[in-house]
C-alpha cells in the first residue's frame, strides 16, 4: 500500500494540469501505470523532453531578438526626441546655431530609414504587390545625404545622444529627488549612479505593497464574507424574534376579535330576540283584537237579538196586559231579560272600550 500510495503521489505531481484525484487513480490502476511511464518522457505541462529544449530555445532567441528590437527602438525614439527638441528651441529662438546641420543630417537619416522599413515590410508582406508608394530601395537610398555629411552626424552623434540621455537623467533625478536641482552638476552625477539602487528599492517596496495590497484585498473579502454570514444569520434570528412575536400578538388580536366578535354577536341575537318579540307582541295584539272584534260582533248580534226579544215581548206584553197574574209573570220576565240586556250592553261597551 506505501508503494501504491507513493506511486499515486508521483503521478499526481508529474500531471498537475489533469483534474485528477488519488480516488480516481485507485479505481484505475492500469491507468495510473501508463500515466507513471509517461511522466518519464513529459513535463509538468504535457510536453516531451526534447520539444521543450526545443520550446525553451525559442523563447531565449525570440528574448534575443526582443531585445534587440527594443535597443534600436530605444535608440530611434531617443533621436527623434533630440530632433524634437532641437527644433522647438529654433522655432522659439528664431536664430540658426551651429547644430542645424548636425540635425537635419540627422532627420534626414531617419525618414530614409522608415522609408526603407516600411518597403522591407510591404516587400514581406506579398510578393506580388507594389512597392511603398511605387519607390524602389535605391531611389529612396538616393535621399541620403552626402557620405561627408553622413560621416560628421555618426561622429558627432555619440557626445549629443550622451548628452539627450544625461539631461533625461537629471531629469529623472529631479523628478524622484527635487531637492537635488539645485545642486552641482558633479555631485548630481555621482547621485545619478546611486539612483537604480534607489529605483530598483522602490520597485520592491511597489511590488511589496501591491503584494499587501492584495493580501488585505483578500481578507477584506474573506471578512465581508464573514461579516455577510454574521448578518445573515442575524437577519434570520431577527426574523425568528419576529415571527414569535408575532405570533404572540397574533394571538392577543385574535382573542380580542373573538370576543369583539362574540359582543357583536349577542347584540345581533339580542336585537333579533327583540325584534321577535316585537312580532310576536303584534302578533299577539292582532290576535287580541281580532277576538275583540269577534267578541264585540258576537255581542252586537248578541244584543240585537235581544232587543229584537225585547220588541217581542213588548209586543206580548201589550197585548197582554189585560190579564191579570199572567200579565205580571210577563212583566217579570221583561225585568229579568231587561237586567240581561243591560248586562250586555255593559260587556260590549267593556270590551269597545
Amino acid at each position: 500500500m506505501g508503494k501504491g500510495d507513493s506511486l499515486h503521489h508521483q503521478v499526481l505531481a508529474a500531471f498537475p494540469l489533469c483534474h485528477m484525484t488519488e480516488e480516481d487513480l485507485i479505481q484505475n490502476p492500469l491507468f495510473c501505470k501508463v500515466l507513471a511511464t509517461l511522466s518519464q518522457h513529459v513535463d509538468r505541462t504535457g510536453l516531451t523532453l526534447h520539444l521543450k529544449k526545443e520550446l525553451e530555445k525559442a523563447q531565449k532567441e525570440l528574448r534575443s531578438q526582443r531585445l534587440g528590437w527594443l535597443r534600436m527602438e530605444s535608440l530611434h525614439r531617443l533621436l527623434q526626441e533630440m530632433v524634437q527638441e532641437h527644433r522647438s528651441s529654433q522655432h522659439h529662438s528664431g536664430t540658426p546655431t551651429a547644430g542645424d546641420k548636425f540635425y537635419a543630417t540627422l532627420e534626414q537619416c531617419l525618414l530614409v530609414a522608415k522609408c526603407m522599413k516600411r518597403l522591407d515590410a510591404s516587400r514581406t508582406v506579398d510578393q506580388n504587390r507594389s512597392p511603398f508608394l511605387g519607390l524602389s530601395a535605391e531611389e529612396v537610398l538616393h535621399q541620403m545625404p552626402c557620405k561627408q555629411d553622413v560621416l560628421q552626424m555618426k561622429q558627432r552623434l555619440p557626445t549629443e545622444l550622451q548628452k539627450h540621455l544625461k539631461k533625461k537623467l537629471f531629469y529623472l533625478l529631479s523628478y524622484y529627488q527635487p531637492e537635488w536641482e539645485n545642486e552641482s552638476e558633479g555631485l548630481r552625477c555621482v547621485k545619478l549612479t546611486k539612483l537604480p539602487g534607489l529605483l530598483a528599492g522602490e520597485r520592491v517596496r511597489a511590488d511589496n505593497l501591491a503584494e499587501k495590497n492584495r493580501e488585505n484585498a483578500l481578507s477584506l473579502q474573506r471578512q465581508t464574507h464573514s461579516y455577510l454570514l454574521e448578518l445573515l444569520e442575524c437577519m434570520q434570528l431577527l426574523q425568528t424574534l419576529v415571527l414569535d412575536l408575532r405570533l404572540k400578538v397574533q394571538k392577543d388580536l385574535d382573542r380580542k376579535k373573538i370576543e369583539y366578535f362574540e359582543a357583536k354577536c349577542e347584540i345581533g341575537i339580542q336585537k333579533i330576540r327583540a325584534e321577535m318579540l316585537a312580532v310576536q307582541l303584534d302578533t299577539y295584539t292582532r290576535d287580541k283584537i281580532a277576538a275583540h272584534w269577534k267578541i264585540t260582533e258576537k255581542l252586537g248580534a248578541e244584543l240585537q237579538a235581544a232587543q229584537l226579544e225585547k220588541h217581542s215581548l213588548e209586543s206580548k206584553l201589550a197585548s197582554f196586559e189585560i190579564y191579570g197574574k199572567e200579565f205580571e209573570a210577563l212583566a217579570a220576565e221583561y225585568c229579568r231579560l231587561r237586567e240581561e240586556i243591560t248586562t250586555r250592553s255593559w260587556a260590549l261597551k267593556e270590551f269597545t272600550a
